[in-house]
């Protein structure tokens, strides 16, 4: 259910672009004001924001603020590969910050289930998504300056979150196997 929570705001993007005759303006000032509201009901609801939305927020609405101002949308494209260089530069940070990698507290923090995976996979694990975030945001800058607007639009909601979809499925099935070596010798998860 979280995850189309946090999808909506780039489907009221793609929504209000194709109904607005292309738009990119009004599909810009929807996704702001989504995301603005998305933003103040999880305060209202959990009395915490986390900050990986946070951060998204700001981006989307200091430019998109600076893309209607300029009238320039180049320059909200710019918000995905900022966002996921951004995560790829805090996941690398985290392999020299504290005992454990930011995957490892993420997953951690959300699996009822402990994963067993050795310190070496974890910081695999967290490595594998920092190039997924340097891949992501290459491709997000290649299809914007390379495609039309509309192309882009769609790599958006298709593109970025099939990427991201895939990615998980390979990460997953990578960490189920390393957690069965793990279960079969208990001494390897350590």
């Amino acid at each position: 259910m979280q995850v189309l929570v946090d999808l909506l705001p780039v489907i009221a993007f793609v929504v209000a672009y194709y109904l607005s005759g292309y738009d990119f303006n009004v599909a810009l000032q929807v996704i702001m004001a989504v995301m603005t509201l998305q933003v103040a009901i999880t305060w209202l609801v959990k009395r915490s924001v986390n900050r990986m939305l946070l951060m998204s927020w700001a981006l989307v609405v200091v430019l998109g603020g600076i893309s209607l101002v300029l009238k320039n949308e180049l320059i909200f494209k710019w918000k995905p590969t900022i966002l996921n260089w951004a995560f790829a530069v805090i996941f690398l940070g985290s392999q020299f910050i504290g005992n454990k990698t930011i995957i490892q507290r993420l997953l951690q923090s959300v699996s009822s289930d402990e994963i067993r995976l050795s310190q070496r996979d974890w910081r695999s694990l967290n490595l594998m998504w920092v190039a997924f975030f340097l891949v992501s945001g290459a491709a997000n800058i290649y299809v914007a300056y390379t495609f039309d607007e509309r192309t882009w639009v769609n790599f958006k909601l298709f593109g970025l979150i099939g990427m991201t979809f895939v990615f998980v499925l390979i990460q997953a099935a990578w960490m189920a196997r390393r957690d069965n070596k793990a279960a079969a010798d208990p001494a390897a998860g350590e």
